[in-house]
């Protein structure tokens, strides 16, 4: 019987997962089916405080994040004792908890961010999401997303 395909495509998404101690990942994970169900302020707010959980565990450092109706970006530096995919699972699992059921898709997507690459560019381009997306006309008008240098 074949896999179903979030199951086979969240496996997809760890092949070649390589969790660093220190090192900035950009995190993408998707909401189950895809429901806008970060809309909902007090969802959003559950899922803000799980970022900083993370944060306040020594896991994470979070440099910068946008919550958008259906998926998550997350730009964050792993902490010295901390596997990835661990800390996004806490996060998903916190969010889903204080929401009271499922929320995520299984999986996420990462990317390592090399040293030439710019991290406040990185941060910009993930806040300026809910822009892109017509949610907003300026980033500041949109009320979840965060980052340290802006």
């Amino acid at each position: 019987m074949p896999e179903e395909p979030t199951r086979r495509h969240g496996k997809d998404l760890r092949k070649g997962r390589v969790s660093l101690p220190g090192q900035v990942y950009h995190i993408t994970t998707v909401t189950f089916d895809r429901e806008p169900v970060f809309s909902d302020l007090r969802s959003a707010r559950i899922l803000v405080g799980a970022l900083r959980a993370a944060q306040g565990r020594d896991e994470a450092a979070t440099l910068a994040f946008v919550i958008m109706p259906d998926h998550m970006h997350w730009l964050m530096q792993l902490g010295a004792d901390a596997s990835l995919a661990k800390v996004v699972g806490a996060v998903k699992a916190v969010t889903a908890h204080g929401i009271g059921r499922r929320v995520w898709q299984d999986g996420f997507h990462d990317h390592a961010l090399r040293q030439e690459e710019d991290l406040a560019e990185v941060a910009r381009y993930i806040v300026a999401n809910p822009v892109r997306a017509g949610l907003v006309e300026r980033v500041g008008d949109y009320p979840h997303w965060d980052a340290v240098w802006l």
